[in-house]
């Protein structure tokens, strides 16, 4: 077995291997495995499960649900007056119509958004953020604020440069051979 690295060791947790254990684990039954590539591969995909969670515990203190600040996130993405129909917002959410009317009715009735009849079009409904759904957009944003400096601190501002060109290199090829992987496989509500 390889000799762990601190760095790959950190990256495990109470029951998951090591980077190298896993890509050493991988090496054992896939002979064909670049260890590189795997270990960029894998430290991401840890990464980004860590991230999910600790953004998910932030917005839980704020009372509302990771697909909940999605639809905020979204609203607000599309600029003042932060509206939309609900089909555009399932659709850029990745998301089934019926999936975003379920999470439209919860999120009314916890007064951040309403939900109206679009008075030029009476069938269209729009989908608006509220006072309410906003403060909880800024809370949480300066929540992830503080947890993004904190997750970068180590590397020095010519290091964050380079790794986010980087990711975005890796994001753009991505994108270029799966187009239609923005959104989901399947509803997560």
């Amino acid at each position: 077995m390889p000799t762990e690295t601190p760095e790959a060791s950190m990256t495990s947790g109470p029951h998951e291997p090591s980077l190298d254990e896993q890509i050493a684990a991988y090496q054992r039954e896939f002979g064909d495995l670049d260890p590189q590539v795997e270990k960029v591969v894998s430290a991401l995909g840890r990464l980004n499960r860590r991230m999910n969670v600790a953004y998910g515990r932030q917005v839980a203190d704020l009372g509302i649900s990771n697909t909940e600040w999605e639809v905020l996130k979204t609203l607000v993405l599309s600029g003042a007056p932060y509206r939309m129909g609900p089909g555009e917002l399932a659709k850029r959410l990745g998301l089934t119509p019926a999936a975003m009317t379920h999470r439209i009715d919860r999120m009314a009735g916890e007064g951040l958004v309403t939900r109206d009849r679009d008075e030029s079009n009476r069938v269209r409904v729009i989908v608006e953020l509220t006072d309410e759904g906003r403060t909880k957009w800024l809370e949480a944003m300066r929540m992830a604020t503080n947890f993004e400096e904190d997750l970068l601190q180590d590397l020095s501002g010519d290091e964050r440069s380079l790794l986010g060109e980087l990711l975005i290199r890796v994001l753009r090829r991505v994108e270029h051979d799966q187009p239609d992987a923005g959104g989901r496989l399947t509803d997560l509500d």
